[in-house]
C-alpha cells in the first residue's frame, strides 16, 4: 500500500474525540523502561558494559494514573499473531480502532507503552533471574531461560539485537512525532516546515504502531521457540527513513522557531531602551554561539565590547555587492573614524554557507576597513531584518545609538547623496537636507571626476543624455546656439552645457550613468519614504526617473537648484522654437518663459510617465502620484536583466 493509501485507509479508524489523559507523563514512563531494557539486551547479548544507574531518569507527574486496562487490552490486542504483514496489518486497525478517539501521538505512546509493559518485564526477569527466586519462577513461565541459556543465546541472538535496535529507532519516531506535536503551537506560515510534516503524522503514527506490533510478534516468536520468524528488515528500512525525514523536519522547525522567537526579542527590544551591543548580539546570533567581530584595519578578532555606548552603522547585504557598492562607505568611514563615536559593522546576510562564499566572503570582506560579522551560519535576526527594515538583498545601512533605538532604517540613500555631509545619518539630519533645493552638486560630485564646468549660483546648466545618440547630438547644437544668442548674451544670462554618461565617440560610459542614476533614486527614495507631499524639487526629479529609459531628458538647474526635468523630445522642441518665445526673456525672465512654453508644448505632447523602482531598495511606496498629473500611478511588475549581476525584480 502507497502513503497515500494508508492515509486514506486510517482516517476511517479516527474519530475527533477529547479522550483526555497525561499522555506525557506515560512517554516519560515508556521511555525510561525502554530506555533501560534495550541498555540491557545490549549488555546481555553484546557484552557491552552501560551502567544503567547512569541513564537519566524521566519523571511523571505525582498525580499521573496509568490507563492500565488499555495497555493490557492492547498487550492482548497484539501478543501471540502468527508472523506476517498482512496479519501485522489488521491488528494495526484493530489497534487504531480501539483507540479512535485518542489523537495520533496518544495512539502511538499506548501502543509503545503496552509493548514496554511486556518487554520491561521480560528483561527485568532476565536481569533478576539468577538472584531472586520470585523471578527466576516468573521468568520460567515468562520463558526467559529459552533465551538467556547458551543455546538459545547463540541461535537468538542476532534477531534480538536487530529487535532491539528496531525498537530504539521506532522509539525515536514516536518521540519526533510527540515533538512535532508540541510545535503546533507556531503558526505554519512562521514554521513552513511544520505544514507538510504534520499531514504526515497519522502516517508516521501508522508505520510506528505496525512496526511495534511486527516487534511484539517477532518477541513471541523468539520465546516461543517454535522456528517460527517474523521478518523485521522492510519496518527497518521503512522506520530509518520516515527518522531521517523528521530529524531533518524537526532540526529545520527549530531553525525557524529560533527566527520567529529572534523577531519577537528584537521587537521587544527595541520597543524599550536597551544597550546598542545588547541589540546587536540578539540580530546576529544563536544563545549558544561565542559572538565577535573582525577588525578590518588589522585583520584581528576583537570582542564585541568595541561597540558599546557607540552609534553603530549595521551594512547589511548579500554576498553579491559590488566594489562600488563597498566604496560609498570609504569617505564615510574616514569621516568618522576621526572620532570614536560611529563605527560600521557589515553584516552579510547568506542562508546557505558553502566553501566558495566562504572564499567570497573573504575576499570582499578584505576591501573594507570596517568590522565585519564572521559568523558562518544564518543570521537569527534574518526575519526581522527583511520584515522590519525592507531588506531585500540589496544593501542598506540601519543606524542604531547607543541605547538600540534605530535613528534610520536605511540611511544607504542619504549617504549616496551627500556622503560625510548627511552625519549624524539620522532621520533629523536627512530632514534638514531634503529641504535643500540645491542638489545637483551634491549629486554629481562622485558622478563624474572630470565635470566640464564649475556649478556657480549664477549660471544655468543643461544635464542632458538619453539612449538616442542623434538626439544627443541635434541637442548639443541647438542648446549650444541657444547659449550663444545674441538675446540670451543681451540678458546677461549665462548657460552651460554638460553632458552625462557619453564619452568622446558618443558611447555610453555605464559606470557615470550608474553612478548617476543611483544617485537620483536614492534622492528620490530618500524624499518619498516620508509621509509628506512631494516638493517642487522631488517631482522634477521623480520626471526625470521616467525618462531613464527614453530617447533623451534634459535637466535645467540653475547653479545646484534644479528649475526643470524635461523629456528630450518636448525638450527639443522649446529649444527648436527658441525665436517664438526669446523676445519674453528679459521681461519674464529665462527660467519662467522656458518653463510656461513647455508647459504649452506638452499640452499637445504628453508621453506616458513610467517611474521604475527595483525591489531590493527598501520600503517601496504603496501608490505614488504622476509628477505631471494629478492621478495616481498604476502599478506593474516587470522583469528585468542586464546581463551583468543576474536577474532583478522591479514595480513599475
Amino acid at each position: 500500500m502507497s502513503d497515500d493509501q494508508i492515509m486514506n485507509t486510517i482516517y476511517a479508524t479516527h474519530i475527533h474525540g477529547d479522550e483526555k489523559f497525561d499522555v506525557d507523563s506515560l512517554f516519560a514512563v515508556t521511555e525510561n523502561i525502554l530506555q533501560r531494557a534495550t541498555h540491557l539486551v545490549d549488555n546481555v547479548v553484546l557484552g557491552t558494559k552501560t551502567q544503567l544507574e547512569h541513564l537519566d531518569e524521566k519523571v511523571p507527574k505525582a498525580s499521573f494514573n496509568p490507563p492500565s486496562c488499555t495497555l493490557k487490552a492492547l498487550s492482548c490486542e497484539m501478543s501471540c499473531k502468527a508472523p506476517g504483514e498482512e496479519i501485522a496489518h489488521k491488528t494495526t486497525l484493530s489497534i487504531l480502532n480501539k483507540l479512535a478517539h485518542y489523537s495520533w501521538d496518544a495512539k502511538a505512546v499506548l501502543t509503545l507503552a503496552a509493548f514496554a509493559l511486556d518487554y520491561g518485564d521480560f528483561w527485568m526477569l532476565a536481569d533478576l533471574h539468577s538472584s531472586d527466586q520470585l523471578a527466576k519462577s516468573v521468568g520460567i513461565l515468562k520463558r526467559v531461560p529459552v533465551v538467556l541459556k547458551r543455546p538459545g543465546l547463540q541461535k537468538y541472538g542476532k534477531a534480538i539485537v536487530e529487535l532491539n535496535n528496531l525498537i530504539k529507532a521506532t522509539l525515536e519516531v514516536i518521540e519526533s512525532v510527540f515533538e512535532l506535536e508540541k510545535l503546533t503551537v507556531y503558526d505554519t506560515k512562521d514554521v513552513p516546515a511544520l505544514a507538510g510534516a504534520m499531514d504526515r503524522i497519522p502516517v508516521d503514527v501508522y508505520w510506528a504502531i505496525i512496526t511495534v506490533v511486527a516487534c511484539t510478534t517477532q518477541m513471541c516468536c523468539i520465546t516461543g521457540d517454535e522456528g517460527k520468524k517474523q521478518e523485521l528488515s522492510p519496518f527497518a528500512q521503512k522506520i530509518n527513513v520516515l527518522l531521517n525525514v523528521l530529524r531533518r523536519t524537526i532540526k529545520l522547525a527549530h531553525e525557524q522557531i529560533d527566527v520567529i522567537e529572534a523577531y519577537r526579542k528584537l521587537k521587544k527590544i527595541f520597543q524599550t531602551p536597551s544597550e546598542v551591543m545588547e541589540v546587536f548580539k540578539a540580530l546576529i546570533f544563536h544563545k549558544d554561539a561565542e559572538p565577535s567581530l573582525i577588525d578590518g584595519s588589522t585583520n584581528k578578532l576583537v570582542s564585541i565590547d568595541v561597540l558599546k555606548k557607540k552609534d553603530v552603522l549595521f551594512f547589511i547585504s548579500s554576498l553579491d555587492i559590488t566594489i562600488e557598492e563597498i566604496s560609498i562607505l570609504k569617505p564615510v568611514y574616514d569621516g568618522i573614524s576621526k572620532k570614536d563615536q560611529h563605527k560600521i559593522v557589515w553584516i552579510p546576510i547568506v542562508e546557505h554557507w558553502t566553501d566558495e562564499l566562504r572564499k567570497k566572503f573573504e575576499v570582499l570582506r578584505s576591501k573594507m576597513p570596517w568590522y565585519t560579522v564572521q559568523y558562518f551560519s544564518p543570521v537569527v535576526g534574518i526575519k526581522f531584518i527583511k520584515e522590519e527594515w525592507n531588506f531585500k538583498n540589496k544593501p542598506i545601512v540601519v543606524v542604531i545609538n547607543p541605547r538600540g533605538k534605530v535613528e534610520h532604517p536605511n540611511a544607504l540613500h542619504i549617504i549616496k547623496v551627500w556622503g560625510i555631509k548627511a552625519f549624524p545619518f539620522t532621520r533629523e539630519a536627512e530632514g534638514v537636507l531634503a529641504t535643500k533645493e540645491d542638489v545637483m552638486e551634491d549629486i554629481m560630485v562622485g558622478v563624474n571626476q572630470k565635470l566640464p564646468v564649475v556649478i556657480k549660483d549664477d549660471r544655468y546648466i543643461f544635464f542632458y543624455g538619453g539612449k538616442d545618440n542623434e538626439w544627443v547630438q541635434q541637442f548639443t547644437k541647438k542648446a549650444t546656439a541657444l547659449a550663444n544668442d545674441p538675446a540670451i548674451k543681451e540678458a546677461r544670462i549665462y548657460i552651460e552645457l554638460v553632458l552625462v554618461g557619453k564619452n568622446e565617440k558618443g558611447q555610453d560610459d555605464v559606470g557615470i550613468l550608474g553612478r548617476f542614476w543611483d544617485k537620483m533614486e536614492s534622492f528620490f527614495f530618500s524624499k518619498t519614504e516620508k509621509k509628506t507631499e512631494p516638493d517642487a524639487v522631488t517631482r522634477e526629479i521623480q520626471k526625470l526617473l521616467s525618462y531613464k529609459n527614453e530617447s533623451g531628458w534634459v535637466v535645467l538647474s540653475k547653479g545646484s537648484k534644479v528649475i526643470f526635468t524635461g523629456h528630450g523630445t518636448t525638450v527639443m522642441k522649446v529649444v527648436d522654437e527658441f525665436d517664438k518665445w526669446k523676445g519674453y526673456v528679459r521681461e519674464i525672465g529665462y527660467e519662467i518663459i522656458f518653463k510656461q512654453y513647455h508647459d504649452k508644448v506638452i499640452e499637445v505632447n504628453r508621453p506616458c510617465s513610467r517611474v521604475d523602482i527595483p525591489l531590493g531598495v527598501g520600503k517601496v511606496p504603496e501608490h505614488m502620484h504622476c509628477p505631471h498629473c494629478p492621478r495616481v500611478m498604476e502599478t506593474y511588475i516587470s522583469f528585468k536583466c542586464c546581463h551583468v549581476d543576474g536577474a532583478l525584480n522591479s514595480l513599475h
